[in-house]
């Protein structure tokens, strides 16, 4: 039984079809999913879908991209009365989500200017401390200030730093930290030795398995839109590098990820 830790299930690419996207994830042996949002409404949407699908599951966050375009109503999505932070405090006051994500830093795009990223970053840090939620950490290219933000978070922090590509410096301290590392399509792409020899050095009891999706689809079908079906794909190209059949290695994962969203 196999956990995609993390899919948009919301998003405009994949919303269409949810049942067909589930019933395909069910027959390929995934029986859990968490879906994240990006903004509040994807993250109502994800909150929604959680709600009608046994087995799926919501998170709810403003992603690094959307954190401008959060501020564009006249409340920047730093500010403490933003109408997103009530909305998660109500999410998670119900019991509707097991996380706050997708959250982080990106400094590979110019989507949001990175002071407000950080800001929202650990407003959001701050959030899910008080909720008792883990996080789902997006970092691209911003290894430095993520590891500074964390260093300074709130005691207790839990959480994964989604389809990491960093740097050792910050995948140590999280791994040290009791953070974990989720992995993607791209360890099954081509010339990612130096992918490979990263994820085959993490701790099992630290490994969630996920598929972005749409994003990031993985080999053989790099083209074609991806979806938590395809999430068996990498878990059976991890699996190898942990020499674990695929069956064992989906108990252990899918135990990892229960265990960080506590979820039975």
């Amino acid at each position: 039984m196999l956990f995609d830790t993390h899919a948009h299930l919301a998003c405009t690419q994949l919303a269409g079809d949810t049942d067909d996207v589930i019933r395909r994830a069910r027959e390929a042996g995934v029986q859990r999913i968490l879906a994240v949002g990006a903004d509040l409404a994807t993250s109502a949407q994800s909150v929604s879908i959680a709600a009608a699908y046994p087995g799926v599951y919501a998170a709810a966050g403003i992603h690094p991209h959307d954190a401008l375009a959060a501020s564009a109503g006249g409340v920047s999505a730093a500010d403490p009365s933003h109408p997103a932070w009530a909305a998660i405090r109500q999410w998670a006051e119900r019991g509707e989500i097991v996380a706050l994500g997708e959250i982080g830093l990106d400094y590979y795009y110019d989507l949001t200017p990175a002071p407000l990223q950080r800001d929202v970053l650990k407003l959001q840090l701050q959030l899910a401390a008080e909720l008792d939620l883990p996080v789902v950490l997006h970092n691209r290219e911003s290894d430095e200030d993520m590891l500074q933000i964390l260093r300074s978070s709130p005691a207790g922090l839990r959480g994964v730093l989604h389809c990491y590509l960093g740097g050792p410096a910050l995948r140590d301290w999280a791994l040290e930290h009791g953070l974990y590392r989720g992995v993607a399509g791209p360890v099954t792409f081509r010339k990612m030795d130096a992918l490979l020899d990263s994820v085959a050095a993490t701790p099992l009891d630290r490994i969630l398995i996920e598929t972005d999706a749409p994003y990031l689809t993985p080999h053989p079908l790099r083209g074609k839109r991806n979806e938590p079906a395809y999430v068996r794909l990498t878990a059976e190209r991890v699996a190898e590098l942990y020499g674990l059949t695929l069956e064992a290695f989906a108990q252990r994962t899918t135990e990892n990820a229960c265990q960080l969203f506590r979820v039975a």
